[in-house]
């Protein structure tokens, strides 16, 4: 049969096995869990930034742009 000593090590073994897999797990949950939240913050944040420089205020702002180059060249 197996030594006292070989018991002890084995149990040790596993021990330390199992609560390094839980340890892992633990950690990759957590990783998993917060990349949804920062790409949907990031969703919203690309939301905010286009809803305040629509598509409309971009083109008047490059007709502002261009007049105002326009003026400064032809002077």
């Amino acid at each position: 049969m197996i030594s006292v000593l070989a018991q002890e090590r084995l149990l040790g073994a596993a021990l330390g096995t199992a609560l390094t897999g839980i340890v892992v797990f633990e950690q990759r949950k957590r990783i998993y869990e917060s990349i949804p939240d920062h790409q949907s913050q990031l969703a919203a944040e690309s939301q905010m930034k286009e809803k305040i420089f629509g598509k409309k205020s971009r083109s008047e702002f490059a007709l502002l742009w261009n007049k105002a180059v326009d003026r400064y060249l032809c002077q």
